[in-house]
């Protein structure tokens, strides 16, 4: 099996030595994503504004691979404060539907960039 690099405009550029994604097979493993839009590079205000912005870069992310949020098989979210849980939780729920992948939260000192919510995902896809 061969690696294939995922890139798309549509999410903020990599801001390290990294890439948006890799598919290998039918797998799609992502990198984390952040609250920039990728329209100006610039980080959104506030916890929901940076919620809402991490899902629409993921969404990106995966269909520039052939994935989306119904292929997702497990997640990993990383927030500063887990008193955000709930908002964070509320957001993220409303982008999958009666079958959501597994998942695991985790609490962390700082993110990348000041960020207050990233989110990974690993995706299985038909081609």
């Amino acid at each position: 099996m061969t690696k294939q690099i995922v890139h798309t405009q549509n999410a903020p550029a990599a801001v390290g030595p990294y890439s948006q994604a890799v598919k290998v097979g039918n797998l799609v493993y992502t990198a984390g994503q952040i609250g920039i839009d990728p329209a100006t590079g610039k980080m959104q205000e506030g916890l929901e504004a940076q919620a809402r912005q991490v899902m629409a870069n993921l969404q990106a992310v995966l269909e520039a691979a052939g994935a989306s949020f119904d292929d997702v098989v497990k997640t990993t979210i990383f927030i500063t404060n887990m008193a955000d849980f709930g908002v964070i939780n509320g957001i993220y729920g409303a982008h999958f539907g009666d079958a959501p992948p597994a998942r695991s939260t985790v609490a962390v000192t700082q993110l990348p960039l000041g960020a207050l919510v990233e989110i990974e995902a690993v995706a299985l896809t038909e081609n």
